[in-house]
Parts: C-alpha cells; sequence; structure tokens
C-alpha cells in the first residue's frame, strides 16, 4: 500500500513545553475579565472550542484569544527539542522514499521555528498548519493532504485524541503514540496501532499498513 505518513507536531515531533491547559485557562481568564462566563464544561474543551464559545458571545474577543495562543506556542519555541526517536524515525522512513507530511494545530510560523530548530525541517515537503486548515479534531486538513498526494493512503501519527478523532473523521488510520488509552476509549477512537517509541513507526508501517 502507498502510504502518506502525516505527523502531529508538538508532543509528536517536537517535545516543547507547550501547555495547551494552561492555554486554555488563560483563554478563559481573559474571557471573564471581558465579562464572558462560560460554563463548567468548559474545563474539557479544547482550545478551538473554547474560542469558538467566546466568539459566539463576543465575536470582537476572538482575535484576542487567538494572540493568547500564539504568544503560548512562541514562549514554547524557546526549549524545543526532537522528541526522542523522532529524528531516527523521520531519517528511516525518508531514505525508504516514503513521503512526510506535519498537520499541527499550530499557527504556521511557529511549526516551521519549531521543525527548523530540532533540524526537521528538510524532511517534509507539505506543513498543514491552522492557517491552513481548521483545527483538529476537523478533519479539513486531510482534504489538502489529499489533494497533495491523491495517490497515497494517509496514515496520522500524534500523541492527542483530537489527532485521532480527526484521522477517524477523516477516513484516515491513525497510530497513537504515548496516547492515554483509556481517552481514546471514551472517545471511541479506535487506532491501527499504539507506540511508545518512534524509532517502533517504520516497522509498524511496514507491517500494519503497507503488507
Amino acid at each position: 500500500m502507498r502510504v502518506l505518513c502525516v505527523f502531529d507536531l508538538d508532543h509528536t515531533l517536537v517535545r516543547s513545553s507547550l501547555d495547551l491547559r494552561a492555554c486554555r485557562a488563560d483563554i478563559r481568564a481573559l474571557a471573564t475579565r471581558r465579562g464572558v462566563r462560560l460554563p463548567e464544561a468548559a474545563l474539557g474543551w479544547t482550545v478551538s472550542e473554547t474560542i469558538a464559545a467566546v466568539a459566539a458571545r463576543v465575536p470582537a474577543l476572538e482575535a484576542a484569544c487567538w494572540e493568547v495562543v500564539l504568544a503560548h506556542e512562541s514562549a514554547a519555541l524557546e526549549d524545543a527539542a526532537c522528541e526522542p526517536g523522532a529524528r531516527e524515525a523521520v531519517e528511516v522512513l525518508a531514505a525508504a522514499a516514503l513521503p512526510l507530511a506535519v498537520w499541527t494545530n499550530n499557527a504556521r510560523r511557529a511549526a516551521e521555528i519549531a521543525l527548523a530548530r530540532c533540524g526537521l525541517r528538510p524532511f517534509f515537503s507539505t506543513l498543514v498548519t491552522r492557517d491552513e486548515a481548521a483545527l483538529k479534531p476537523d478533519p479539513a486538513g486531510l482534504a489538502l493532504l489529499r489533494a497533495a498526494y491523491p495517490d497515497r493512503a494517509i496514515c496520522v501519527v500524534g500523541d492527542s485524541w483530537v489527532d485521532g478523532a480527526a484521522a477517524q473523521a477523516g477516513g484516515a488510520a491513525f497510530i497513537a503514540y504515548g496516547t492515554d488509552p483509556g481517552e481514546l476509549a471514551r472517545r471511541a477512537i479506535l487506532p491501527r496501532a499504539v507506540i511508545d517509541d518512534l524509532r517502533r513507526l517504520p516497522a509498524c508501517l511496514a507491517g500494519a499498513l503497507m503488507a
């Protein structure tokens, strides 16, 4: 089977201090300061869900919310480094002539800088960010990836349930890396495989998807 291997960025290819829980908390705090009260359920919402809820109440706050997200992403760049095993995995896949892409909820500028600092940018011909597509778990990014590689089946590798949900919703295979299996089960996400070491990925792709 001809496969396009698509990686999430943070905590999959790149290890950084980006804390999405703290980011969501800062967005909620901004909303509260501007008189927007979100329900208790907002504590479990994704960044995009939180911002959408704030914008639905006060549209003018949407840009300020995204500025909070970009500030968190930019701060996390200071200590960005390769996730253990990431470089070894992409080197093996690239040597096998397997096309590689990145699909991230980060802004393009932050993603480009993170990949460059880790020495990974040359491995990826395609990069889909929130500047080009709706945030995962929306599967919209898959349309761009399929347009770029129409003859390839797509396998998404990611550390979060949102990666799995986006892949599943868009009909792509999902390989979970370091993901909480309980969270996947609660959200009815069925990964093709689960790995805890990215160096296992080439063999996993060959065995599970390319046979």
